[in-house]
């Protein structure tokens, strides 16, 4: 009779088990301190956006059509610290062709999952919408989220990128087929405004 791979794994490591005698409690502490080390602490990932910051901002109008016609903005956002970097406050101000618009972004870092949560919300609706969800990787954080555009359900990214102390990159890219390719919706240029 052969059994499913997986119920001979677990007879074998139950069998290891059984016949290998049980390690002291420090040993066993110790085995598994490099696992728990090995998950990255995040929450000074996003430390890079507190501060004051000149902003270009281009819109692209239906990114997913194929379209390029956009409207561009120019303003200031302006992040404030919270518990401590575990969280921050982003007011956006920006002018363009359409007149004033106003956005606020709460950032929350999940410690347990390691992962940043990036809410927006418009001052014309008020209302927040589906957060992006995702960390960073050697300098570069995305995230992720799934909406409705026109009745379809699409792919959200989020994209923070060159990153350095006096400037950094946002662009939200849109996706219809799974994530197969992206469409540039939304991007960002910020540059640090000196007090």
């Amino acid at each position: 009779m052969k059994f499913p791979q997986h119920i001979g794994v677990c007879a074998l490591a139950g069998a290891i088990a059984w016949l290998s005698p049980a390690l002291p409690a420090s040993a066993a502490d110790d085995a598994a301190a490099p696992a728990a080390a090995a998950a990255h602490d995040g929450q000074h990932d996003f430390d890079f956006n507190f501060g004051v910051w000149k902003t270009h901002i281009r819109r692209v109008l239906d990114p997913l059509s194929g379209s390029t016609d956009s409207v561009e903005l120019n303003g200031t956002v302006t992040v404030r610290k919270v518990w401590d970097g575990r969280a921050q406050l982003e007011e956006i101000e920006a002018d363009g062709p359409k007149g004033h618009w106003e956005g606020t972004t709460l950032f929350l870092y999940n410690p347990e999952a390691h992962q940043w949560s990036q809410n927006f919300a418009g001052s014309k609706s008020g209302v927040l919408e589906t957060p992006l969800i995702g960390s960073f990787k050697d300098g570069r954080g995305e995230l992720f989220s799934q909406e409705t555009d026109n009745g379809h359900t699409i792919l959200v990214k989020g994209v923070w990128s060159e990153i350095t102390p006096d400037a950094h990159h946002f662009e939200e890219f849109y996706s219809d087929d799974g994530g197969k390719t992206w469409a540039p919706a939304f991007i960002a240029s910020l540059t640090r405004l000196k007090p």
